[in-house]
């Protein structure tokens, strides 16, 4: 598998993960109702599908992995639906995480 298609496996699931809690969140605090409850709850269900798709059998690893993204997603989500302003500290947190998940993932390793 192709590190392209891997970081793209891990982007669609965040939007599924980030969009499905979010459409949860609004549901509950924002009293949207059950459909959006509902529609999160699929779109979380389907993350778990999409995670299955990276070529990696550790479990541990791809889950410790997409952490990285799912940081760095939640705040960018945070921004284009919320209008959340991140501060420099937000932003390299972000970096910090997505280098981890780097390491974690795709560092050479000996067979």
């Amino acid at each position: 598998m192709t590190v392209a298609r891997s970081v793209a496996l891990f982007v669609v699931a965040a939007l599924f993960e980030i969009g499905g809690a979010w459409l949860v969140w609004r549901g509950i605090h924002e009293h949207k109702g059950w459909i959006w409850i509902g529609a999160g709850v699929i779109a979380l269900g389907l993350y778990g599908v999409v995670a299955t798709w990276q070529n990696d059998d550790s479990f541990g690893r791809i889950l410790a992995a997409y952490g990285g993204i799912f940081v760095s997603g939640s705040i960018a989500w945070g921004v284009i639906a919320d209008g959340y302003r991140p501060d420099r500290y937000d932003v390299g947190g972000a970096l910090v995480c997505l280098a981890g998940m780097a390491v974690i993932m795709y560092a050479p390793r000996s067979s």
